[in-house]
């Protein structure tokens, strides 16, 4: 069973940067599939990016302006915005898959919010 915590959600202004984070409550190193998806009001989830061993994606909404990223020692993923827009403002989950027993999880999520 693996506990995720998000933080680092806020009301920040167009243009804006944050840095999402994503605790687990245990190691993650074994734990080779992970991603950020948001949740804005009357919309459905959405992948907002991923990595899988190694290899990242993210939406088209988001190329070149978000980062995703790992950090095994401190059980830690992390999402680096940048530029942020109005329609970045979602809740932010992060989600684990453990691929060795079928496993999801999923963190109760952060909001962000941009907007002048």
């Amino acid at each position: 069973q693996v506990q995720l915590v998000e933080s680092g959600g806020a009301l920040v202004q167009p243009g804006g940067s944050l840095r999402l984070s994503c605790a687990a409550s245990r190691s993650i190193a074994s734990i080779n599939v992970m991603g950020w998806y948001r949740q804005a009001p009357g919309k459905e989830r959405e992948m907002v990016a991923h990595i899988t061993r190694g290899t990242s994606d993210y939406a088209d909404s988001v190329k070149g302006r978000f980062i995703i990223s790992r950090d095994n020692a401190k059980n830690t993923m992390y999402l680096q915005m940048n530029n942020l827009k109005p329609d970045d403002t979602a809740v932010y989950y992060c989600n684990m898959y453990d691929e060795r027993i079928g496993k999801d999880y999923w963190g109760r999520g952060t909001q962000v919010t941009v907007s002048s």
